[in-house]
């Protein structure tokens, strides 16, 4: 599957950037998840690769082959980009079966395709079931009911999915009659030797017009594949289908209509119809957001095992963070048009790169702690939480001001570059300007947020506390009560009020807490995120010890 890279691309309406200035290099085989807020840009982004939408300026490669570049006039159309596209809305045709659904794509292709015998390759593909003849017999005498009838159209979609065939094949299997023959062996033998020969007649009939035949049965010429102008035969049609249906497990429901299926069948009825053209790449738009939530969480387990069997790259556009996190390999997170991290979702999670990624990435919410801190030494001594002090201790050595230093120095050479950009020809101005994310405080009292502009230093700091690392014990270092409680079976969601402050924890296990519950707590291991206040930045992570009064 090819690499795609995105470079230096734009995408605005009038002032509007909709995507700005996005780098991006999705490695082959991955499975890449578009995540962000509703209007950040991540549909925009996918339907400018899929080639659905042009880009302001910027350029776009899928494989070693340019799709688009502003400068170079450049616009491949998305029928020649080789990739496939599920809409949130799946788009069924509600006159077609589930066959014709899948196969209508694959009827209007006209272009250079190899040479193939299908005939040798079906014959070759049934002498090999004819090896077995007892299973083959097993397989078909399986579909028989408890009055001794034969449900033949099962029986074929057996063999179909056994044997890898097509349903021409199925049907000829089925014809030879094993399942009724007194000597299934013999007559499988018999049977065997006649394929052989076709297969045989096939190699001979490729070496007169100078060819030779490769293992799939696709004629060779000085050792490439012999291409032709012509369209998919019925057979590589419905051979195409058949394997789409076996990967979404819909082989049964071929001659049903759209309305007589259930929402994840009707899904897997399009995911099927944008695997069978085989595609280089798969995008998917927000595809199981009109499944209810235990079928999301079944689809969800599909979409990991098809890309494992498929090994195509998948792009894959929600919102939702639970299915960016457990299907992605890598997240591309988005806001406001801008590409704020992208990484694996663990890194994410754990290493969040500003107070936005913190806050969207994470249920329930990651916990924010305003502090004032200070370097002493190889710490940062904070005061937080109203009258409270302690120490925090990075991951990894940490001198503040000279990090300070460092990212002052990168926002001035981004504000040169921008400057130099404004002077440009053509340039426009973002409308839509970036500003550092507000993050919310849990209160118990909450105040209105009027965006009151304060004066910020190097001193003011904000932690990130994930609710496992809050840690309810009898010998905690700091007293709060519990403010509300709630259990699920497994864990219970606990929210502590500690002065006018709520922090969430979650606690594993079937504990029952009472409100207005005195209990103690503190904070455990090294996960603990530190940002800037003045810049919303990850400064780095650690843990917390120390705690005074």
């Amino acid at each position: 599957m090819p690499k795609i890279t995105l470079e230096h691309i734009n995408k605005r309406w009038d002032k509007f950037y909709a995507v700005e200035d996005l780098n991006l290099v999705i490695e082959d085989n991955a499975f890449v998840t578009l995540l962000g807020p509703s209007g950040c840009g991540k549909t925009t982004t996918l339907r400018m690769i899929a080639g659905l939408e042009s880009p302001t300026s910027g350029r776009i490669s899928i494989g070693d082959k340019v799709v688009f570049d502003s400068e170079a006039g450049i616009n491949v159309p998305p029928n020649k980009r080789k990739v496939g596209f599920l809409f949130q809305n799946y788009a069924l045709w509600p006159n077609m079966t589930v066959y014709q659904n899948i196969s209508f794509g694959l009827s209007n292709v006209r272009e250079a395709l190899p040479k193939i015998d299908l005939e040798a390759r079906r014959a070759a593909a049934l002498s090999k079931a004819l090896e077995h003849p007892e299973e083959l017999v097993k397989t078909i005498r399986d579909c028989v009911d408890k009055t001794g009838k034969l449900d033949r159209n099962r029986a074929l979609i057996k063999l179909i999915d056994r044997y890898e065939i097509s349903m021409t094949g199925a049907r000829e299997l089925m014809g030879l009659g094993l399942h009724e023959s007194a000597d299934p062996a013999g007559s499988a033998k018999a049977h065997k030797a006649e394929k052989d020969k076709a297969v045989r007649a096939a190699a001979e009939r490729a070496r007169a017009e100078g060819c030779a035949l490769s293992p799939d049965f696709t004629y060779l010429k000085d050792g490439e594949p012999l291409r032709i102008v012509r369209k998919l035969s019925a057979e590589e049609i419905d051979l195409a289908v058949r394997r789409v249906s076996r990967i979404v497990k819909i082989g049964m429901f071929m001659d049903r209509y759209p309305a007589e299926l259930s929402g994840g069948q009707q899904q897997r009825v399009a995911i099927a119809r944008t695997l069978a053209p085989e595609p280089s790449v798969l995008f998917m738009d927000e595809p199981l957001s009109n499944l209810d939530a235990k079928l999301r969480l079944e689809m969800r387990s599909e979409l990991q095992r098809l890309h494992l069997e498929t090994g195509s790259t998948f792009v894959y556009v929600t919102h939702d963070q639970m299915e960016a996190m457990t299907l992605a390999t890598k997240i591309c997170l988005i806001d406001n048009g801008v590409l704020q991290q992208y990484e694996a979702p663990l890194r994410v999670y754990g290493s969040p790169a500003n107070t936005f990624v913190a806050d969207f990435v994470g249920s329930p919410s990651i916990n924010f702690i305003e502090a004032r801190g200070t370097q002493e030494g190889s710490h940062i001594s904070l005061q937080l939480l109203g009258n409270h002090t302690c120490r925090f201790t990075p991951a990894q050595p940490l001198q503040l001001d000279a990090w300070y230093a460092a990212q002052d120095a990168a926002d001035r050479k981004r504000s040169e570059a921008e400057a130099l950009r404004a002077q440009q020809k053509g340039y426009v101005e973002k409308g839509n300007k970036d500003t550092v994310f507000r993050y919310h405080i849990s209160r118990v009292d909450e105040q209105e947020d009027y965006g009151e502009e304060t004066v910020l230093t190097d001193a003011d700091l904000v932690l990130g506390v994930r609710p496992e690392f809050l840690e309810i014990s009898d010998n905690g270092p700091l007293e709060g009560e519990v403010y509300s409680a709630m259990p699920t079976g497994m864990e219970t969601t606990v929210r502590v009020r500690i002065g006018d402050f709520l922090l969430t924890g979650v606690v594993f296990g079937g504990i029952l807490y009472r409100i207005g519950q005195k209990i103690r707590f503190g904070f455990r291991g090294d996960g603990i995120v530190l940002f800037s206040r003045r810049n919303g930045r990850l400064i780095t992570r650690g843990s917390l010890d120390s705690f005074e009064k």
